[in-house]
């Protein structure tokens, strides 16, 4: 899984760096201080720690067998991704909290251990904290779900939108409220429609007054696919022009490792590698 996760993350990030016009970082598959800096992290850390993980717990329960140590230490990797570059602030999802107390563990464990060195990074959170599935409205949406009609991508084409809206489950009562605790799947389709269109929810609720569920979800992929157009009209734009896609990686990999070659030099002075 973690393996397929990088051999996904390249292609990804071409557009995703080119569509921010920046030069500024790269993958960490091209840095090669990530995986050090997450090695030497990996001694700081204890098993039972990672193995109390949510996301650990969960997927693993999934899997007929007891997962893999990439999926396992992948958090290490991602608290790497971010110490390395002496981070203090990183926008994340709801689910990635704990990740994100493990970073700030592993930082403050580093600096009590070694000197203050680095910044203990603190989470910055969007007002829709998890978008959940539209199958299942008690789990959040990912890209892993092996029920494609579950989670909704950005390339998405507007008739694949509407299809996974039309078949997303809500309940029995057809009018539009937000109550998260007793109709998950309509106060889903309620906070995605608010993030999308940067309105309250109370006040998409007043707004949508008078229409089913059903006709409502409609209103809800329309909204979606106004939202992603722009951005998926310059994915498919970008395509076309390799040669820059591999410019913006190149000239970000260089940046990238200038930033990071010397906190991880420094690093291994600090435990005494170097």
């Amino acid at each position: 899984m973690a393996l397929h996760s990088t051999r996904k993350a390249r292609g990804c990030w071409r557009f995703i760096r080119a569509l921010h016009k920046g030069h500024e970082a790269a993958p960490a598959l091209q840095v090669s201080e990530h995986t050090q800096l997450s090695w030497i992290l990996s001694c700081m850390v204890r098993l039972p720690r990672l193995q109390h993980l949510h996301q650990w717990k969960a997927k693993t329960a999934k899997q007929k067998h007891d997962g893999m140590v990439g999926l396992l230490t992948y958090p290490v990797l991602q608290a790497a991704d971010i110490l390395l570059y002496k981070s203090t602030h990183v926008p994340v999802g709801e689910d990635q909290v704990q990740h994100m107390e493990l970073a700030q563990d592993l930082a403050q464990g580093f600096n009590k251990k070694y000197g203050e060195f680095f910044p203990v990074p603190k989470s910055i959170l969007t007002p829709m904290k998890k978008v959940k599935s539209l199958r299942d409205p008690s789990a959040k949406m990912s890209k892993s779900d092996p029920d494609k009609l579950a989670t909704i991508g950005i390339t998405d084409s507007p008739e694949e939108i509407v299809q996974k809206f039309r078949k997303a489950v809500t309940d029995f009562t057809s009018e539009v409220t937000y109550d998260p605790a007793s109709r998950g799947g309509v106060s889903n389709m309620v906070a995605v429609h608010a993030a999308v269109t940067g309105l309250s929810v109370e006040e998409v609720v007043r707004r949508s007054a008078g229409l089913d569920t059903a006709r409502y979800k409609l209103v809800v992929a329309d909204a979606v696919i106004e939202k992603f157009a722009p951005i998926r009209s310059e994915i498919e734009k970008l395509k076309m022009d390799q040669d820059y896609l591999e410019k913006v990686l190149q000239v970000g990999s260089a940046k990238a490792r200038e930033l990071a070659y010397p906190v991880c030099q420094e690093v291994k002075k600090l435990v005494g590698f170097l």
